[in-house]
């Protein structure tokens, strides 16, 4: 566990635009800000370099793509230095010739990346054709934590939001806090009904995390809309929201809608203790009868 009782944690959620440039500007001066008010850990959108670009099958695409390290890590790890915070940054990474992933480096303070998750769920629906881009990290690797000066980090990423055995693997792995960089949002043809359907579950699912762990959980997500570059889609309104919850899936924070914004929060890291003092269920799983798990499906 960690010696910190209370850390200061930040989510950053804008829109983005082609101009790669101008997004990591726009990133930069947001942790600035967030490191001015006080800021140890600093959470960045999924993919923030740029549009969500998943909306269409291109090869042209994959030229977005960067090793690590590389320009945008070694950037924001100079940034972590300058600052002496923690940043989770999300990228897009050509690891080899044709091998390509999603992932998220975390750059602590002076001592640069010191650990890096490759996105294991990948989804592929209308809008996010994410399979054609990214290959699944690697289960070797798996959902194993990133020890850090700030503590033990649960580092997910945005699709493995909606599965509980993620959420659980690191937190027997002894993650102390859960970060979900994001890129989730609404279709416009659907009605207003459906979009508060489709937001309320993406909250409710990860308070669930939050709670079934006894561990706090942070989801930064963008906003804004953008278009398929390929017409053939109605474009994705991102639904921002960014959040942190509590160990008992109480709402710590919450970012808007449909701005800009710095969520900041101070988390109080003894309480994950506490409650699951309280209401133990990792000491109450029956780890002997969930064989069946390891099955796609119960015939």
């Amino acid at each position: 566990m960690s010696k910190k009782h209370h850390l200061s944690l930040a989510l950053i959620q804008h829109p983005c635009s082609a101009d790669r440039t101008d997004n990591i500007a726009t990133s930069e001066a947001a942790i600035r800000e967030a490191a001015r008010q006080g800021a140890e850990l600093i959470l960045l959108q999924e993919l923030h370099t740029g549009l969500y670009f998943c909306q269409q099958e291109s090869t042209d695409n994959f030229d977005l793509a960067e090793t690590i390290p590389g320009p945008s890590s070694e950037h924001f790890a100079c940034l972590a230095a300058e600052l002496n915070v923690v940043i989770v940054v999300s990228l897009f990474e050509h690891r080899g010739a044709g091998v390509y992933h999603n992932t998220t480096v975390v750059l602590d303070k002076q001592q640069g990346p010191v650990g890096q998750y490759r996105k294991m769920h990948i989804p592929n629906d209308p809008g996010f054709h994410e399979k054609y881009y990214f290959t699944p990290g690697d289960h070797t690797q798996g959902f194993e934590p990133i020890d850090t000066s700030v503590g033990r980090l649960g580092v997910l990423a945005c699709w493995d939001q909606w599965f509980p055995e993620a959420a659980r693997l690191m937190t027997l792995a002894g993650a102390e806090l859960l970060l979900y960089p994001t890129a989730i949002g609404w279709d416009n043809c659907d009605d207003a009904a459906e979009q508060a359907r489709q937001r309320d579950a993406w909250i409710t699912v990860q308070r669930g995390h939050a709670i079934a762990n006894s561990i706090p959980l942070a989801a930064c997500n963008r906003i804004g809309f953008e278009t398929d570059p390929s017409g053939q889609g109605h474009g994705i309104h991102f639904w921002g929201s960014s959040f942190v919850a509590g160990p008992q899936g109480e709402m710590l924070a919450q970012g808007p809608q449909d701005a800009a914004d710095i969520i900041l929060v101070k988390l109080n890291m003894t309480r994950t203790e506490q409650v699951r003092r309280v209401w133990p269920y990792l000491r109450d799983r029956r780890i002997d009868a969930y064989e069946d798990l390891l099955k796609r499906y119960r015939d």
